[in-house]
C-alpha cells in the first residue's frame, strides 16, 4: 500500500484511513484509489471493528483527479471501473460500520465516498458539490444510486442537476449528513462515535447492517426472511445465549424482590 496517499492507522478497535494528497485537495486519483483498495483488504483494517475515512489538510476530498481521464475512451474507462474505480463499492461492503469524517470540501467523487460510508459527520467547514452535470458528465461512482436511496428521488435530481454547493448546515437538514459539529472535530467525533459502535456485537452489528443494505432492493417478503433468517444465526451465538440468560436472572431477581 502506497502509505504516502493513503493513511491507515489503528485507534483501539478503530481503524482510520486518511486521504493524503493536500496539495491537490486529497482529489482521487488512480493512485490514491489503488491504495485506498490496498488499505480495505490491510489487516489492521480486516481486524478492526468500525472504520473511519478523513482527509489530510483543508478538505476532505475535491473528487476525482480530471486529469487523468482527458484522453480517457470506453475501453480504458471499462477498465477503469474493473480495476481501481472498484472501491467506492468494496469500501460500501465492509461489514463493519464505516464513518466518514468531513471538512472543507467534499465534491463529486468525494462526496460519492462518503456516501458509500453508514454514517457522515461533517464538521462547520464542511461544503458539498456534485459539479459532474456541469461538465457534461454525471456522477459515477455510485453517487446518483446512494442519493435516491438515502434522499429520494426528487432530491436527488436536485443535488445532482440544480445546486452549486451547499453547506454543513444545509446538508443535515436535508438528511445528507448525519451530525454537524464545531470546526475541525468532525474527525475526533468521528472516533468517539465509531468506539462506541466496536463495543457492540460484532457479528449482530455486521448482519444488522447487510440486512439494511438489502432492504432498499427487497420485497417486503424477501426482507422479512432475512432478518429472520439473521436473527436465527445470531440466537444461536454464545453471545445472544448469555445475554439472554442474564436478562431472565436479572428479571426474575427482580420480581423476587419486590414481592419480598
Amino acid at each position: 500500500m502506497d502509505s504516502s496517499v493513503v493513511g491507515i492507522e489503528r485507534r483501539g478497535a478503530v481503524c482510520v484511513l486518511t486521504l493524503r494528497r493536500p496539495d491537490k485537495l486529497n482529489a482521487l486519483s488512480y493512485a490514491v484509489e489503488e491504495a485506498l483498495a490496498s488499505a480495505l483488504s490491510s489487516e489492521e483494517l480486516q481486524t478492526s471493528r468500525a472504520v473511519v475515512i478523513a482527509g489530510e489538510g483543508r478538505a476532505f476530498s475535491a473528487g476525482a483527479d480530471v486529469t487523468e481521464f482527458r484522453e480517457a475512451t470506453p475501453e480504458s474507462m471499462l477498465a477503469y471501473y474493473r480495476a481501481t474505480g472498484a472501491v467506492y463499492e468494496q469500501f460500501a461492503a465492509l461489514s463493519q460500520p464505516t464513518i466518514a469524517a468531513i471538512h472543507g470540501w467534499c465534491v463529486g467523487g468525494g462526496l460519492e465516498l462518503s456516501l458509500a460510508a453508514d454514517f457522515r459527520i461533517a464538521d462547520e467547514s464542511a461544503r458539498f458539490k456534485l459539479p459532474e452535470v456541469a461538465i457534461g458528465i454525471i456522477p459515477s461512482s455510485g453517487g446518483t444510486h446512494r442519493l435516491v436511496r438515502l434522499l429520494g428521488t426528487a432530491r436527488a435530481k436536485e443535488l445532482v442537476f440544480l445546486r452549486e454547493r451547499i453547506d454543513a448546515a444545509e446538508a443535515f437538514r436535508i438528511g445528507l449528513v448525519t451530525e454537524v459539529v464545531s470546526g475541525g472535530a468532525a474527525l475526533d467525533r468521528a472516533v468517539e462515535l465509531a468506539t462506541g459502535l466496536a463495543e457492540l456485537p460484532a457479528h449482530a452489528l455486521s448482519l444488522a447492517k447487510e440486512a439494511i443494505d438489502a432492504m432498499a432492493e427487497s420485497s417486503r417478503d424477501a426482507g422479512l426472511l432475512i432478518e429472520r433468517v439473521a436473527y436465527a444465526a445470531l440466537a444461536q451465538t454464545p453471545y445472544a445465549k448469555s445475554a439472554v440468560d442474564a436478562f431472565v436472572s436479572g428479571q426474575t431477581s427482580s420480581e423476587g424482590g419486590s414481592s419480598a
